[in-house]
């Protein structure tokens, strides 16, 4: 239709896939810290992952610009995104001071979010893709 603003299907692929490496790496994230308790190398795999997770984040975000901007919808997806950055950056300050009083629940909170995400992100109702009107 004329003037219906859609993500394109490469956006919408991207967005996809940027969902999905960010909530792997959180599932990975929430395997290695209950490897903490049995496994002295699970350390250096906690370290590596929280790395790809951050920058799983920073696609995420940079996923939602480009699924955002070509339609002209909604930007609530950017801010979201945005949002979750700036709670994996906190994440990653709490576990570099090992506060894992802060650190776990922001965690399970974290890949909660992220799920919900990959779900919106995968639902043929994508929120980037605005309703047809008259």
């Amino acid at each position: 239709m004329p003037g219906q603003a859609t993500t394109s299907p490469r956006g919408g692929t991207f967005l996809r896939t940027a969902a999905v490496l960010q909530t792997l790496a959180l599932f990975f994230q929430a395997s290695t810290a209950g490897l903490l308790l049995t496994s002295s190398r699970a350390y250096a795999l906690h370290d590596y992952g929280s790395k790809v997770m951050y920058g799983a984040a920073m696609l995420y975000v940079l996923a939602t610009i480009l699924a955002w901007r070509p339609g002209g919808g909604s930007a609530r997806p950017v801010l979201w995104s945005t949002g979750f950055l700036l709670l994996a950056s906190a994440q990653v300050v709490l576990g570099i001071a090992h506060v894992a009083s802060l650190h776990v629940p922001l965690g399970v909170l974290m890949f909660a979010l992220s799920t919900l995400a990959l779900v919106r992100a995968l639902s043929p109702r994508s929120p980037l893709r605005p309703a047809s009107g008259s």
